[in-house]
Formats: structure tokens, sequence, C-alpha cells
């Protein structure tokens, strides 16, 4: 029985492990239809086929790395946190890294992830030289924005329906610390936050929590935080260790299942008016990894919305129909009362590629546990984001109808690129099948 990280929906999968990029090849001569899978990060059903699901997970060598350039090339299933050890103390860092380290460079790149830093530096396979596909006949294509550039524009977020990534070539970034200088400014609403991220598009980084609970003048009060990497210097004329060595804290893994009355209004309420009370305007220095990854001191934290498991709903409106579409989506929540520990704000530079999540725009996301009444509210969030020209993210997606795949302006040139490399349809999920990918 697999799952995605929401635990939601589970599916009895044929699980068949790659110990080698040759067995992978194999895997695909031999199967009739299969999906690969890497650390099944992704939430919902996108990595999941009854059939054959091909866990890349222990193909994780790295090949080569320039020391000057910071050009990596590595296996699809070697874990970011695996970089981020190893090539941090070297003084570099992805260019690009989503808000977990335990996911795959595979995945990354099947679900061209972004960070929060979209709106500067684009998304993860803006920063990929080159990747080795092995497509449905087995044989290996080496294709990058420059060679076999429609099939690199199908692949980057394809979720794995071109073929199964074998390898990446990439550049991360140099940095002189692990230092983040962070600044927090608090929001009394979602106009007012917006207008914040607007002032601060200078900034390298930028996140916002927000309280969906919140209603009237305090509509989605929010916490906004920016960040930039700190040098050298600044780490010292501060007092703060210059070196790479990350902080010693031990993380903390959930033991059990919570109850399903756990999360509740209340809960939610409760929670979000601590965050936001607790929260203080400032700057400060705190390492990378309470800065990008701070859930990640919380293994297994999915089990927190109870042994149903939840879904995630992300959504990116254009920047023109953003307040709008925002407004009404944040209406529609706090009127249900279905709160969501977990509801971030960002915003975005334009898209690349054909499936590629990100638009210029602002995008939500919020966690909702599995239940009959939020599986309701989701579909009403989903006319408000179609009404505005909004799309889902499919990385995150286990229950979208296919109709909503229209926010996809480049959806055809997949579906031709596809049909071109995999007429057969061999690479297919319960996700693909869902939305008629």
């Amino acid at each position: 029985m697999l799952s995605g990280w929401g635990r939601y929906p589970r599916a009895a999968c044929r699980l068949i492990d790659a110990e080698s990029t040759a067995d992978a090849q194999a895997a695909i001569v031999g199967s009739e239809s299969l999906i690969a899978r890497g650390n099944g990060r992704s939430y919902g059903d996108a990595a999941l086929n009854p059939l054959a699901t091909l866990r890349m997970a222990h193909c994780n060598r790295v090949l080569s790395f320039d020391s000057k350039t910071g050009t990596i090339t590595c296996e699809s299933g070697v874990l970011l946190a695996d970089i981020v050890e190893r090539f941090v103390p070297q003084g570099w860092f992805p260019p690009v890294t989503p808000g977990t380290k335990f996911v795959t460079i595979g995945g990354m790149i099947a679900a061209d992830v972004h960070g929060k830093n979209h709106h500067g530096a684009g998304s993860f396979c803006d920063h990929v030289a080159s990747l080795d596909l092995a497509t449905a006949d087995g044989n290996v294509v080496r294709c990058s924005q420059k060679t076999h550039p429609e099939l690199f524009a199908a692949t980057r977020g394809g979720m794995g329906l071109t073929g199964v990534i074998l390898q990446a070539t990439f550049r991360m970034m140099p940095i002189e610390t692990r230092l983040i200088r962070r600044e927090t400014q608090r929001a009394r609403n979602l106009g007012e936050v917006m207008a914040q991220f607007e002032q601060s598009s200078g900034a390298t980084y930028s996140v916002a929590w927000i309280d969906c609970l919140s209603g009237g003048d305090a509509l989605g009060r929010a916490v906004l935080y920016t960040g930039e990497h700190v040098g050298r210097q600044e780490a010292q004329a501060s007092g703060q260790p210059c070196d790479f060595n990350p902080p010693r804290k031990s993380a903390i893994r959930v033991p059990f299942d919570f109850p399903s009355f756990a999360l509740n209004r209340w809960s939610v309420r409760a929670f979000n008016a601590l965050y936001y009370g607790r929260a203080r305007p400032g700057t400060d220095l705190v390492d990378l990894d309470s800065y990008f990854y701070p859930l990640d001191a919380l293994l297994e934290w999915n089990r927190i919305y109870g042994a149903g498991g939840f879904f995630q709903y992300q959504c990116v409106f254009p920047k023109a129909a953003s307040r709008e579409g925002l407004t009404k989506l944040v209406e529609k929540i706090c009127e249900a009362g279905s709160g969501s520990f977990l509801t971030v704000l960002k915003l975005f530079g334009p898209q690349n590629g054909y499936l590629s999540f990100p638009m210029e725009g602002y995008s939500l996301a919020l966690d909702f546990r599995a239940d009959t009444q939020n599986l309701r509210l989701a579909n009403e969030l989903d006319a408000i984001v179609v009404d505005h020209g909004g799309r889902l993210y499919l990385a995150k997606d286990s229950r979208m109808n296919a109709a909503m795949l229209r926010g996809y302006a480049e959806l055809e040139r997949f579906r031709a690129v596809r049909a071109a490399v995999d007429p057969h349809r061999k690479f297919s999920s319960l996700q693909s099948q869902r939305l008629g990918l």
C-alpha cells in the first residue's frame, strides 16, 4: 500500500526498486505501464501506479562536482538533504529549494519545484543544464533548453509522464555562511501583506504565513518573512559563527496519528492567534534550516492530520486577478471554518515549461484534513480559481478534476510531446488517469 505525503489516497501498487539506471531501463522495457517515484513527497497520487511503481531512491550517486563553478551532476534519486549536507560546508547552496529537503532531484524536476525566490530566480528547472531521460522504449535521451527543448519543456513539471529521469546536471549558488538575514513584518489583512510583497520585490526570498480564519478587517492577516544570505563580514560583525556547521538540534518525531477531532476551527483559531501574536517585527539572523525547512524538524508531521490523511490545496492566480481571487478564496475558507495550520502565500515570477505550476502572480497553499466536508469545500474553491484564471499545483493535487487543467495554457503542447515520445502511454499514474493526461 502506497500513498503520497498526504496519505490520501492510498493504493496497492507493485513496487519495483531500481538499484541502478540499467535496472530502471529494464523495468521500463518489461512493464506495460509504470510511473517513477522518488521519496514519496508529492502529496497525492502522482507517483502511484498499481501495475508498476518504479522507485528511484537507490539511484543516489553524485557523479561529478566542479568546485569552481558549482556545477553538479547526480543521479535522480539523490536527496536534496544529502546535497545540502555535503555541499553547504563547501560554500554552495541549491539555486531553488522547496520547503523540505526530503525530496529527490528527479522529483524536483518532475514537479519543477519552486521556492521562496521564484519571483527572482524562477523554478528549479531554470537552473538545470541538462537531464537524461529514459523514454518508453528504454533508450536514453539527453535534453536541455537547447537540445530537444520541447522534450525538456514537457518533462519539467510533467510529473514523470514523458519518461524516467535518470540523472541531471545543475549549477549551485555560492554562499559565504549558512546564515539568513530574516526580516519579519506583520500585516493586518490580505491587502496589506500583498502591498508588503510588492515593496519587498527586490528581496531574494519572501514568503508569508496567512491566518485563514480571521475575518472582517483582519481578513487574511499575515506575517511576511523576507530573507538574504549573510556574508562572512556581516556574520563576524554580528558575533555569529562563520563556519558552516549546523546548530545541534534533534528532530522530533510525531509518534502517532492524531485523533480526527484534534484539528478543528477552535484549535486552529487558537494556534493562528498565538502565531500572529508571537511574530515580532524586526531583523534577525537565523540558520538556513530554520528559514527554508522549518517542518523538517518535525518528522512525520503528516500524522497530525490523522489516519485518514490530508490534502494540500495550492493554487496560483494571475497577478491582475490575485487580489480579488485570494480575497474570495480566504472568505470562503473563513466562512466554512475549515482552517489550515499551514497557509502559505508566495509571489511568483513568469512561467516556464508546459505544465510548470508557477505563473506571474500569487500562490496560496493550504492543508486540509481529507474528509467529506473539506473535499466539498475544495470543489467550491476550484470554482473561484477557474473564474479568476488560476490553476492548481499537480505535485500537491490528489482530488481535482480534468476541467481544472484548462488553467495550463500550454497543455496541448504537452500532450503533443507526450504523444510523440510515448504514443502508447506507458508512463501513467493514478493522477494522470484521473485527469485524462
